[in-house]
């Protein structure tokens, strides 16, 4: 919508209003009794709310995964409405998504500096460190993040924790000589003192998964990453490892729907 206001089917919510959501047509499924219609609701309301940070002739980064995809939809209605804005996407359905609503495009070889990326996260902590890769886009979001004076994340309050490591931790490596790099992997999690297994992600097909940059992704099931910025450095050493999905001192600020309003965790405006 033009004002910048974001309709639901109980009505239309202010732009500068602390959104909650308390219906009763969901019925609870889990211990937060929040059903998945009432955690997408919550998602486009943080979406809605980074949002009201874009301003005409920015340059912007296009997350990757289901909370980026209720930024991408809304900004592409501003878009619709005159607002003038070029956009790096983070991954082929990002790019795909944003020119199906008509959002203008570009690159890094073209627009080398950005202004802000929104993205979302699997998790976070308190001090915006991050882990990301669900959507096996991490190496390309990690690069479009670090060229950009901001980014923030957009989120439900489900992905926020204490400490990091609930979500496995996703590592993309080369296709080459992956078993040596898995081997490789497993010592620098055990001599950062993380303990669990490493899988290979595979597709719904059941064939090992083939990222947009052509590598694989393995998944460490930590459940607690007790130094995240150990750990990073020590995968980071390893030979076949392209990236993961630790994203640490990227992200500026957070924005995360409650069912009570919004929560907003570093530097927002």
């Amino acid at each position: 919508m033009p004002d910048g206001r974001l309709s639901s089917r109980a009505g239309i919510l202010p732009r500068n209003s602390v959104y909650a959501f308390r219906s009763t047509r969901y019925v609870a499924l889990d211990e937060r009794g929040m059903t998945m219609a009432d955690l997408e609701a919550l998602k486009r309301v943080a979406a809605a709310r980074a949002l009201e940070l874009v301003k005409p002739g920015m340059r912007l980064g296009l997350g990757t995964g289901s909370t980026a995809k209720h930024f991408v939809e809304l900004l592409g209605e501003r878009v619709a409405g005159g607002l003038a804005v070029v956009c790096v996407p983070t991954s082929e359905q990002t790019h795909a998504l944003a020119l199906t609503v008509g959002i203008p495009l570009s690159t890094l070889d073209e627009t080398p500096e950005l202004d802000l990326t929104v993205d979302g996260a699997d998790e976070l902590d308190h001090q915006l460190r991050l882990i990301k890769g669900g959507g096996a886009a991490l190496l390309r979001e990690k690069i479009v993040a670090a060229a950009s004076a901001r980014m923030i994340v957009i989120a439900d309050e489900t992905k926020l924790v204490d400490t990091l490591g609930r979500f496995p931790l996703p590592i993309e490596v080369a296709p080459f000589g992956m078993t040596s790099t898995i081997v490789a992997v497993k010592r620098a999690l055990a001599a950062s003192g993380c303990h669990g297994s490493v899988t290979v992600r595979r597709d719904k097909a059941g064939a090992v998964l083939v990222t947009d940059g052509g590598h694989h992704i393995l998944d460490a099931a930590l459940a607690r990453i007790a130094d995240p910025a150990a750990l990073s450095q020590a995968l980071a050493a390893v030979p076949g490892v392209m990236e993961h999905g630790l994203f640490l001192g990227l992200a500026t600020g957070a924005i995360l729907a409650t069912g009570s309003g919004l929560k907003l965790i570093g530097q927002i405006d």
